[in-house]
């Protein structure tokens, strides 16, 4: 009996051991996992800052081509124009506002809430690549066609 209980002891031993070592590799896990984010998440806010302002400056162009329209009496485009520019302007400054952070969860809200609209816009973007494909493939064979 008392080599049965020692085996126990024995077995929750390497048991609680085993467990302290898991959790450490864990712990270490989630520490690599937090210094890695770091620099991409200050490489995400950057990138998005400059886009932003470079979405401003085009919805600017917009805006004065509207006027520019709008001048010349054509109403109806100068309106489109307009509330494009208003549009790209307030896509601008949430890009330059918003934090990696934000961005991830706004977008994630968007996900939840329009899962039909992500679908469509995977499809238009596939679509779009696979044309790009195609074209850049074509090149590609008429110009080795020509070499040959």
């Amino acid at each position: 009996m008392a080599t049965t209980s020692t085996r126990n002891s024995n077995s929750d031993g390497v048991q609680d051991k085993a467990r302290q070592v898991g959790d450490d590799v864990a712990g270490k896990a989630q520490d690599l996992a937090k210094k890695a984010r770091g620099p991409l998440r200050d490489q995400v806010d950057l990138r998005t800052t400059i886009l932003g302002r470079q979405v401003k400056s085009n919805a600017a162009d917009v805006r004065s081509v509207a006027r520019q329209l709008e001048q010349e009496g054509d109403d109806v485009p100068a309106r489109i124009a307009g509330e494009a520019a208003d549009r790209a302007e307030a896509v601008g400054v949430w890009l330059t506002d918003s934090d990696g952070d934000k961005i991830i969860h706004d977008v994630e809200d968007f996900s939840r809430r329009n899962p039909w609209a992500v679908a469509v816009g995977a499809l238009a973007l596939g679509f779009a690549a696979s044309r790009a494909l195609k074209a850049s493939s074509g090149r590609r064979y008429s110009t080795t066609a020509a070499a040959n």
